[in-house]
């Protein structure tokens, strides 16, 4: 028999960006929200709706968190960003009676060790790009200069989204492995690397929810990595998303469901661990079918801004649903328009930047209807100083998000929207959903 969901129910979230934001926005709407206390490094959107936990979330301090979790009855954790997940959060803090939103640390391997889960799929048939797993310098480079073609190079540990390089030939394959395994400029995430092909076609994000037994897919996204507009320089941990792409049509998802995620989660099953939380694969939609780029253990960002907006349902009873093992009880739908986020970043982004840079033209999530005249702004990478000021605190400081009757109207209110966002130095791209626009404009 799964938890009963209390009436009112004291929720601790876990992390402190646009993703948490947007998941805080939707939990505080739920009508058995009871209190939310937030990351103690919250940034300046979630202390809208929750109070800052005094206690670091970590390991370390496990004691003290277990007695000011009884002090205050929290009765629900969710986790947002991936790193508690790698360490075992999930492990050490859930009880019998207080569920964790998020999976076990077993289950986050698929994420935080990308050679496992490149392992786990070829067990399972699991359709992804063929690749070699790298253990030293020279194996590497000695792989890619017998190659001799595009290939990609990831850092097989957790990189913020940064670790991933796309190759256009072997000199720039080299450059990468370089950046990962000599100058360590991933630390202990690049000790390893796995040299994979260069799958081409268009990309998208598909995020289900997982109970162990259950697989509910959500509605499909697409994602912009890189940093300049035509989807150009470095990966970024995301520039801006769409929601729903219509690159995936029903039948197309449906053998997604069956041809990835239930051999995923079986695969792991037979391993004797129980996964629960949410699974996301950024697939690659090739010639030969959709094949697997990498999993994710964790709702994305900024995929869970564009998700949020269109969301229609209780998300803390879902969550919950989720966490103890009665998603198949759940009720949730989207709404039909389309969603856009652009991000608006601070100068430098991905690699350093400067902070606390006066932010305005914001407005308070609860003033918010995803218009254009009023769209969403989910704070990321701000905080508030003493006199409640948003200053900038990270590269992704705002995502602007907006609904429309289809993506270009979405787009063009997101890209709006991220105008009225003023700090100094703040960029952002202005092609966010330029893929399908110019496939639709041009008939192709």
């Amino acid at each position: 028999m799964s938890l009963p969901l209390p009436d009112k129910v004291n929720v601790l979230l876990v992390g402190s960006g646009g993703r948490e934001h947007a998941l805080a926005w939707r939990i505080s709407q739920s009508k058995h929200f009871g209190t939310l206390w937030v990351d103690r490094y919250a940034n300046a959107g979630l202390l809208e709706f929750g109070k800052p936990c005094p206690e670091e979330f970590s390991l370390k301090r496990r004691y003290y968190l277990d007695r000011w979790m009884a002090k205050e009855k929290i009765d629900f954790i969710v986790i947002g960003p991936e790193g508690p997940l790698a360490e075992g959060l999930v492990d050490q803090f859930a009880t019998p009676t207080r569920p964790v939103f998020g999976p076990t640390k077993a289950a986050a391997r698929l994420e935080w060790d990308k050679a496992y889960a490149k392992s786990i799929m070829r067990q399972t048939s699991v359709p992804t790009a063929e690749g070699r797993v790298c253990t030293t310098l020279s194996a590497a480079l000695a792989y890619v200069t017998e190659r001799n073609e595009p290939c990609v190079v990831k850092a097989t540990g957790l990189c913020a989204g940064k670790g991933v390089t796309v190759c256009g030939d072997t000199k720039e394959a080299i450059a990468a492995i370089n950046r990962c395994m000599a100058s360590r400029e991933f630390g202990d995430a690049g000790a390893s690397v796995v040299i994979e092909e260069r799958l081409e076609g268009q990309e998208v994000s598909v995020f289900a929810l997982v109970d162990g037994r259950t697989i509910t897919l959500l509605d499909t996204v697409q994602d912009h990595k890189q940093v300049g507009e035509g989807d150009t320089g470095p990966n970024t941990g995301g520039m801006g998303a769409y929601c729903p792409t219509p690159l995936l049509d029903q039948a197309a998802l449906a053998s997604i469901a069956h041809d990835i995620f239930v051999p995923t989660i079986d695969g792991l099953r037979r391993q004797g661990v129980d996964y629960r939380g949410v699974l996301f694969a950024g697939i690659m939609l090739t010639h030969a079918g959709p094949k697997v780029l990498e999993f994710n253990c964790r709702f994305g960002d900024p995929e869970t801004q564009v998700l949020m907006a269109r969301f229609n349902g209780d998300l803390l009873k879902t969550l919950w649903q989720t966490a103890t093992g009665s998603l198949d009880e759940a009720e949730f739908s989207f709404e039909p328009r389309c969603a856009c986020c652009v991000v608006v970043c601070a100068p430098g982004y991905p690699g350093p930047v400067p902070k606390g840079s006066t932010v305005s033209g914001l407005a308070p999530l609860r003033d918010c209807d995803g218009s254009a005249a009023r769209p969403y702004f989910f704070q990321a990478g701000t905080r508030a100083t003493k006199d409640s000021r948003p200053v900038t605190s990270g590269g992704r400081v705002v995502g602007a998000t907006a609904l429309g009757e289809g993506l270009a109207d979405a787009a063009l209110a997101a890209t709006e929207a991220a105008k009225r966002i003023v700090f100094d130095g703040a960029f952002f791209r202005r092609d966010i959903g330029h893929r399908v626009l110019h496939s639709q404009s041009t008939g192709r």
